[in-house]
């Protein structure tokens, strides 16, 4: 039976990092992290995540405010209340909800964040930034699928990856992420030819495609490693983008859903506004 890569527990062993830091910070008398949320409209899946986001944040001693905005809001006006936030010296991270509605421009609200406040690794800047190889703030999701291989010692240095899926948010990102880790990614989509031939010769698999149980055990080997980003609906359940029961005994390795990649994503999302934190306070990402 394949072994599994749990989430929560790795979720867990960072938010005590967070939690050491924040006590330090306290102890010295500094300020603590504050992030503040942007949710316009009410979303669903956007209000359980800002809510997550807060329940998270203050948990771990992090100060959370959130910003609820009428839908029919104007443009000029969002973007005056991120200006706002972006002078305010004590706001170290701003997070907006997407998706926004359709009578707002995305990628002009988005690109009014201040890339050092940008802990989400939206903007144009800090995506330039991140396919550089600069230092930046990590993209949650794909920082996700990373920290959980590197917390359970998984070598990446020359290892043959295959990402299924090429979204801007999680597909492309993720594979820069394991680039710079020097491994050699594979980049297929719903047009790849011989998917599932490719995918037996992966010694890891990262599938995010927004498909349930696409992922099955004719895709896999023994020695297979799973990283499911997938998060569908299926009978009332969330089920992720691989078979988890028709793969587990055929595999070495695999997240489950929920419980692996979501776990964390939040949690090093809060991450990032120390990082972003220090960064505001020293200019220098190298301190």
């Amino acid at each position: 039976m394949g072994k599994i890569i749990d989430g929560k527990k790795v979720s867990q062993d960072v938010k005590e990092e967070i939690k050491t830091f924040i006590e330090k910070r306290k102890s010295k008398g500094l300020r603590v992290p504050k992030i503040v949320s942007i949710l316009v409209g009410n979303d669903g899946g956007s209000v359980y995540y800002i809510n997550s986001q807060e329940k998270v944040a203050t948990s771990l001693g992090v100060n959370f405010e959130k910003i609820l905005l009428n839908e029919d809001i104007k443009e000029d006006e969002l973007i005056s209340v991120i200006d706002k936030l972006n002078k305010d010296k004590d706001v170290d991270g701003i997070i907006m909800q997407m998706p926004l509605p359709r009578s707002l421009n995305e990628n002009k609200i988005i690109n009014t964040i201040s890339p050092e406040k940008d802990i989400d690794c939206l903007t144009f800047v800090n995506q330039g930034k991140l396919y550089n190889g600069e230092k930046v703030f990590l993209p949650c999701t794909p920082n996700s699928v990373v920290t959980l291989l590197e917390r359970y010692n998984i070598e990446l240095e020359g290892k043959n990856v295959v990402v299924i899926g090429r979204s801007n948010i999680v597909g492309k990102p993720v594979a820069q992420l394991l680039l710079n880790k020097n491994s050699t990614v594979t980049i297929c989509h719903s047009r790849t030819n011989n998917l599932k031939d490719i995918c037996k010769q992966a010694d890891i698999i990262v599938v995010a495609i927004g498909k349930a149980k696409f992922i099955n055990k004719e895709f896999v080997n023994e020695n297979s490693i799973i990283i499911d980003v997938g998060t569908s609906s299926l009978n009332g359940k969330i089920t992720g983008d691989v078979d988890f029961d028709d793969v587990i005994n055929k595999v070495n390795m695999i997240t489950p859903v929920p419980g692996g990649v979501g776990a964390l994503t939040t949690t090093l999302l809060i991450k990032n506004s120390c990082e972003a934190l220090e960064y505001n306070e020293n200019k220098n990402f190298n301190s």
